[in-house]
């Protein structure tokens, strides 16, 4: 029975799942409320009005558009929202934890992780650059480059046969040639132009523009077609860099530090960050800085989502947070995400959700976080046991990570 004594609020359920709708009627709850309870409440709800519902599910309850994480009157109190008032709650089906699907094995450590369908690449501190299969299997491993690899990108995420590139501190970058089919992978063009490592690497949505950056604090913009000028004949008679050497289109000066991070926003505008403590956001027609965040510490990593346009960016702190640079109103950081116990050294937003995304640390932690719950991830990922120096997810299904364990763990998304 319920205490009569204890101090009730009227809620309202809301969904936008149809297939888990409830009647619309305002209810009676106690005050003290929290998410498990409401679960409880909802799933009987649910078989109340439906016989045929007989397993339960796990729900997530939106109040004001965060999620519930504490007592229903807490978190009501803490936005200074009335306790007089109908609350409206929305409830969503919650995110299941991602299992973990495999561990792949490398000879030094992992800088760059990148996924298309079932293929994975990475670039490792022993200069290789490798191609895995989503279970585990390494495909090829190459070493043209003669230096630590910082950073590898597939030109179309959605067709691996159209190559990746990847950056070194070599100074050069390389298009690879790939076929899926028969797994071979050929180095077809250097790039070549920074003076100093590269260290960031973009591709444009359109896969036609490669952007760079690196230690020289220089964004470089290529073409991402094959064409260019050969090698000469006596430097490919000596076995010395064959293929096409491409030059920068442009080269765009303005960062003061090392370029830790590229994001193309769409085909004419890109997102750097740097270790100078700014974000520039930049026009790739007209090669000028557009507009710039100016944070406290250097940035060591960011991603931009197409989704929400929204950008995250992580520091030398223990933080991530969230811009949105079309915010008009007061400051352009609109969440500050806090639970790594070192530096946050990647992140990268989900694909296929505007509120998922994937960090890593310093740490040796990988976690999994919704943008409606600042203060706690909704799961940590372990298996790592060195720093986590690169996140994807770029296929819906795998959640990636590679460290300076020289192992990439691969944890399955149970959300689709």
């Amino acid at each position: 029975m319920q205490n009569s004594n204890e101090c009730q609020l009227q809620i309202r359920l809301l969904t936008k799942q149809n297939k888990y709708a409830v009647p619309d009627v305002p209810l009676s709850v106690p005050e003290t409320i929290d998410s498990k309870s409401l679960n409880d409440l909802v799933n009987q709800l649910l078989r109340d009005s439906n016989p045929d519902f007989l397993k339960p599910k796990d729900f997530d309850f939106l109040v004001t558009k965060e999620l519930l994480r504490v007592p229903l009157v807490e978190h009501l109190q803490e936005r200074n929202i009335s306790t007089e008032v109908i609350v409206e709650v929305e409830y969503i089906e919650r995110t299941p934890a991602p299992e973990p699907e495999d561990s792949l094995l490398h000879d030094d450590w992992v800088s760059g992780v990148a996924t298309a369908n079932k293929w994975i690449i990475t670039g490792c501190y022993d200069y290789s650059v490798n191609v895995w299969t989503t279970h585990g299997k390494i495909v090829t491993t190459s070493k043209d480059h003669k230096n630590v690899v910082k950073a590898v990108a597939w030109i179309d995420k959605t067709e691996p046969s159209k190559g990746f590139v990847s950056v070194s501190h070599d100074l050069t970058g390389i298009i690879w040639a790939f076929e899926p089919a028969t797994g071979n992978v050929t180095s077809k063009a250097f790039l070549r132009g920074h003076e100093r490592g590269i260290d960031s690497l973009g591709i444009s949505p359109n896969s036609l523009r490669i952007a760079t950056g690196g230690w020289d604090t220089h964004l470089k913009l290529w073409s991402s077609s094959l064409e260019g000028d050969e090698e000469p004949a006596n430097k490919r008679s000596r076995g010395v860099y064959t293929g096409i050497t491409k030059t920068p289109l442009h080269t765009l000066s303005g960062h003061k530090e090392n370029i830790s991070s590229v994001n193309w926003v769409d085909n004419y505008v890109i997102c750097t960050a740097s270790m100078d403590h700014t974000i520039k956001f930049w026009d790739a027609e007209l090669c000028g800085i557009k507009n710039e965040i100016v944070g406290q510490k250097a940035f060591l990593s960011s991603s931009w989502s197409p989704l929400s346009n929204c950008l995250l960016a992580t520091s030398a702190d223990r933080h991530i947070r969230l811009y949105d640079p079309r915010s008009s109103e007061g400051n352009l950081c609109k969440t500050t995400f806090t639970s790594h116990k070192l530096w946050v050294s990647s992140v990268t937003w989900s694909d296929y959700d505007e509120h998922l995304f994937l960090s890593g640390g310093y740490d040796s932690s990988v976690k999994l976080w919704d943008t409606r719950s600042s203060r706690a991830p909704l799961y940590n990922l372990e298996g790592h046991q060195g720093q986590v120096l690169g996140v994807d997810w770029s296929n819906k299904k795998y959640l990636i990570s590679g460290g300076s364990d020289n192992v990439v763990h691969i944890f399955k998304n149970k959300h689709i």
